[in-house]
C-alpha cells in the first residue's frame, strides 16, 4: 500500500468539492432545483431574480460578511432571509430552502475512480474529510467510506486555517508525519497540509474547471500531482 511512498501512514484526510467529485455540476443542480422550489413558495422572489442574480447578491453578502465564510448554509439563510424579505415574504421560509438546497446539495456525483480506491484505503487507514463546504459525507453515495468527516461550519474556520486538518490529527490519534492529504487547491489544501508537517497530493481533475474550486494557483513542485487516484497506486508500483 503507500507505505512505499509514505512510511508509517496511518491517516489519509481528503478534501471533497473538486477532489472526490465535480462541484460546480453539483452546485448549479441544487441551485435549480432551489429556485425551482421557491417558484410556488415564494413566487415575488423568482419574479424579481434568477438564479444567477441570486448567486450574484449571495457572493455580495459574502464580500460583506467574510465572518460568515466558514458557514456556507448559514451564509446562504442570511442570504435568502434578505430577499424574502425584499420581496414580500415570510423570512422563516429560509432556512427550510436552505435544508431543501442541502438535499440536493448531497446528491453528489463521484468520479469513477473515487468509490473503488475509497474501499481500499479504509481498510488499512483511518479516513477523514475535511470540507469548506456543506456536504454530508454520510448522505451522499460515499456514505460509510469514511471514519470520521469535519466542515469547516464544524470546526468554525476554513481552509487554509488549519483546524479541520489539527482536529483529524486529534479523531485519529495521529502525528502530521503518519499523515497525508489529498486535494485539488495549492492553496486551501496542500501548503496549509505541509505547513503542519503532513505529506500531501495534489488532485488536477482534467474534466473540471475548478469553477468552485481552485481559488489561486500556487506553485507545488515537490508534491506528487495526479489527474486520478488511481495514479497514486501507479506511482508506489512503478
Amino acid at each position: 500500500m503507500l507505505e512505499h511512498l509514505y512510511p508509517g501512514l496511518r491517516l489519509i484526510t481528503f478534501d471533497l468539492d473538486d477532489t472526490l467529485w465535480p462541484c460546480h455540476e453539483t452546485i448549479m443542480r441544487a441551485e435549480d432545483a432551489l429556485f425551482e422550489w421557491l417558484q410556488t413558495r415564494a413566487p415575488g422572489l423568482t419574479e424579481a431574480h434568477s438564479v444567477s442574480s441570486m448567486r450574484e447578491h449571495r457572493r455580495e453578502l459574502a464580500r460583506a460578511n467574510p465572518h460568515l465564510m466558514h458557514d456556507l448554509n448559514l451564509l446562504r439563510t442570511r442570504h435568502l432571509e434578505v430577499l424574502l424579505e425584499e420581496s414580500g415574504h415570510d423570512i422563516s421560509l429560509a432556512v427550510m430552502a436552505t435544508e431543501y438546497f442541502q438535499e440536493h446539495r448531497n446528491r453528489v456525483e463521484p468520479f469513477d475512480d473515487v468509490p473503488e480506491v475509497l474501499q481500499q484505503l479504509a481498510r488499512h487507514y483511518t479516513l477523514i474529510s475535511v470540507t469548506n463546504g456543506t456536504s454530508e459525507i454520510d448522505k451522499t453515495p460515499l456514505a460509510g467510506l469514511f471514519h470520521h468527516s469535519l466542515t469547516a461550519a464544524q470546526v468554525g474556520h476554513a481552509k487554509p486555517h488549519p483546524a479541520m486538518l489539527e482536529e483529524a490529527l486529534k479523531l485519529a490519534d495521529a502525528k502530521p508525519g503518519e499523515s497525508l492529504h489529498i486535494g485539488d487547491d495549492p492553496k486551501r489544501d496542500v501548503l496549509p497540509a505541509q505547513a503542519l508537517g503532513m505529506q500531501a497530493v495534489r488532485v488536477v481533475r482534467v474534466d473540471t474547471k475548478f469553477s468552485c474550486g481552485v481559488e489561486e494557483e500556487v506553485e507545488t513542485p515537490d508534491v506528487l500531482h495526479i489527474n486520478s487516484l488511481h495514479e497514486l497506486f501507479n506511482e508506489i508500483m512503478d
